[in-house]
């Protein structure tokens, strides 16, 4: 009779084994959108731009002054992830993700994840930053690139897909919350957007061929001298562009600042200070001349560069 119970029990493992259940995904909590206010410190000023968010969700407390020059997400080909981009079952719903990028477009709601996910795993394994241009899609490849517009303002971002969801509200994407800013749907939690998937090689927004950058090492500090009694050396006043922590977002955006400004882009070069990466245009002979400059340039770039002295 144990033998029996043995042989039977053995068989059902078997059988088991031999069967590939549909993977199930966790998913992210994404309840209606709430009216909502950040609160700080008293006496502080709300987070800029702040807007509408998904409740237990948000900006962070500190948000980068810097969030329009971030650089778009610049399509490239990469191995698609071994594990998420096969069917998986969520929220009682299957999803057949793509394993081709291109001739994909959709219309629909989008929303975007904050503070309460920053730092944890995406689907891909890689860490989430809601301050980097990237989005969650049910469907399209991970990873992979798309362009999304935002059909009220006609402003688009090109994000790279690294994440699943959103599962809930008939939502069709997920954006960072920068890419979210960037084309103006943070202040509604969300907004109609077309997505449109790109390959591999695309060619966004006509950026020029990244040439090679040259970095300036990083010269050992002095004392500081007075301003008004140290005059500046010809040949060390910059405009500031940029500044980021990441060596390859400062060369996606130097591919863009060059693209921009033509013949002047070829006077941008990379500084490394206080572990950032900063874009640097210049020399200029004095301040007063990097000023002017700075003017003339807000109105082309959609900001005003910053005067630099080292």
């Amino acid at each position: 009779m144990s033998r029996q119970i043995a042989i039977l029990a053995l068989a059902m493992t078997l059988a088991a084994c031999g069967s590939t259940p549909q993977r199930q995904v966790e998913t992210r909590s994404t309840p209606a959108p709430v009216e909502s206010r950040v609160v700080g410190t008293p006496g502080a000023a709300p987070v800029p731009g702040s807007g509408g968010y998904l409740a237990g969700d948000g900006p962070g407390a500190d948000v980068p002054a810097n969030l329009d020059v971030i650089p778009d997400a610049v399509p490239r080909s990469e191995p698609l992830h071994r594990y998420a981009n096969r069917p998986y079952v969520a929220l009682g719903k299957t999803y057949t993700p793509l394993t081709v990028s291109g001739n994909f477009k959709e219309r629909g709601i989008a929303s975007w994840y904050g503070k309460k996910f920053h730092g944890q795993r995406t689907s891909s394994g890689e860490v989430y930053d809601m301050y980097g241009m990237s989005a969650a899609h049910p469907t399209l490849p991970i990873p992979s690139y798309a362009r999304v517009t935002s059909v009220a303002s006609g402003k688009s971002v090109v994000v790279r897909v690294n994440d699943r969801g959103p599962f809930l509200h008939d939502r069709v994407m997920d954006l960072s919350y920068t890419a979210a800013h960037k084309i103006g749907i943070i202040g509604n939690g969300s907004a109609e957007v077309e997505i449109e998937s790109l390959s591999p090689n695309a060619v966004v927004n006509s950026v020029a061929k990244v040439e090679p950058v040259q970095s300036r090492p990083l010269e050992k500090a002095e004392p500081a001298k007075s301003a008004s009694s140290a005059p500046v050396a010809a040949g060390n006043v910059y405009l500031q562009l940029g500044a980021f922590k990441s060596q390859e977002a400062a060369e996606s955006f130097v591919a863009k600042m060059r693209a921009e400004l033509g013949e002047a882009g070829k006077q941008i070069t990379l500084f490394v200070k206080d572990g950032l990466t900063r874009v640097h245009l210049g020399p200029y002979a004095s301040p007063n001349e990097a000023r002017s400059s700075a003017e003339g340039l807000q109105g082309k770039l959609g900001f005003k560069p910053m005067v630099n002295l080292h």
